[in-house]
């Protein structure tokens, strides 16, 4: 009896940041793992994860077959989330592994009551590569028998890839500002965006030259579709070693470097030119103090002169007056 599993597993960055927050507050600094359901939608072998919650869980290290996951748990959640968006159901589970473990295909056989074809994804939330994809994405499905009996499911490998819609890339992007060392040039933000670009791809190479060798060495069969693909790529790569190839990667890689240059020397000009600018203003504003200053005790000494003659004035009125009263006194005698 065949069963129909998702072709391709999508992960969205909020199941990844839920999954690793997760992680975070239970098992940090620990060798156990967490365990979690998978919210999303399954379209034509499609499935998308959209979501998650975490559910409470434990296991025994020594003894493989005790564990225990709390149904009640989740089956409130999952009540919950209906309300909040009706779209969203349970299409799976996750881990943060980082392998497959002998309890897991029994805990995918639990799943199936609430999804027929449950998918299973191993999260890792310690990447030893950067570049590498986090996920590992699995199905269970059941194998036939010569007897045409179903024996036991048993997990089958399934494309994995991070998808994002424009909210959330929005929202990652803000994420990585706010993380992003602000000391740290454009310029080196970049070439470090470069180096792990060409990391990756190195890996991605050595990765198809172990498989074309386990094909020549008889170690795998022949997939006509994965060659396809590989002659496709390596169709699609610059030949390099051609002279005008590399003559026109000089020309352009020393073009982009003379106009870094330029740009820096004239933003170098622009500073220097602007702290000009600020010390002739500071000069003048202090000149323009040391002029109001003056222009104030100017002032005051003339108001001090004014008053000192008029009371003087005032003194010469009095007196005159006292003369002038003396001689009419001594001419009336």
């Amino acid at each position: 009896m065949g069963t129909v599993v998702p072709t391709n597993v999508s992960v969205h960055p909020l199941v990844l940041l839920s999954v690793v927050d997760h992680y975070n507050r239970v098992a940090k600094d620990t060798n156990k793992r967490v365990v979690g359901v998978l919210l999303g939608t399954l379209f034509k072998g499609e499935a998308e994860c959209t979501n998650s919650f975490a559910v409470p869980w434990e296991e025994d290290d020594k003894d493989s077959d005790v564990w225990y996951l709390d149904h009640n748990f989740m089956e409130s959640m999952d009540t919950m989330f209906r309300k909040v968006s009706s779209n969203e159901k349970i299409i799976g589970w996750y881990s943060t592994g980082p392998k497959i473990r002998a309890a897991d295909i029994r805990i995918n056989e639990l799943f199936r009551r609430y999804c027929k074809n449950p998918v299973y994804v191993i999260i890792d939330v310690a990447p030893k590569l950067d570049n590498s994809i986090p996920t590992e994405a699995y199905c269970g499905v059941y194998q036939v028998k010569d007897d045409g009996s179903a024996s036991e499911s048993t997990f089958v490998h399934v494309t994995s890839t991070i998808e994002a819609q424009e909210a959330e890339e929005i929202g990652v992007e803000q994420l990585l500002r706010d993380v992003k060392d602000t000391t740290v040039s454009s310029l080196t933000h970049n070439i470090n965006a470069k180096l792990q670009a060409l990391l990756g791809l190195r890996q991605r190479l050595l990765e198809m030259q172990t498989y074309l060798e386990n094909v020549g060495g008889g170690l795998l069969p022949v997939n006509h579709t994965i060659v396809s693909s590989i002659q496709e790529i390596f169709n699609l790569l610059p030949q390099t070693r051609a002279f005008n190839m590399s003559s026109a990667l000089a020309v352009e890689t020393n073009d982009s470097m003379l106009a870094i240059y330029l740009s820096t020397l004239v933003r170098s000009i622009i500073a220097l030119h602007d702290l000009i600018l600020n010390k002739q203003e500071n000069k003048d504003a202090e000149k323009k103090a040391a002029a109001d200053e003056l222009a104030k005790e100017k002032e005051a000494a003339q108001k001090a002169a004014d008053k000192e003659k008029e009371l003087k004035d005032k003194k010469e009125g009095k007196d005159k007056e006292k003369e002038e009263d003396g001689d009419k006194k001594e001419s009336k005698a």
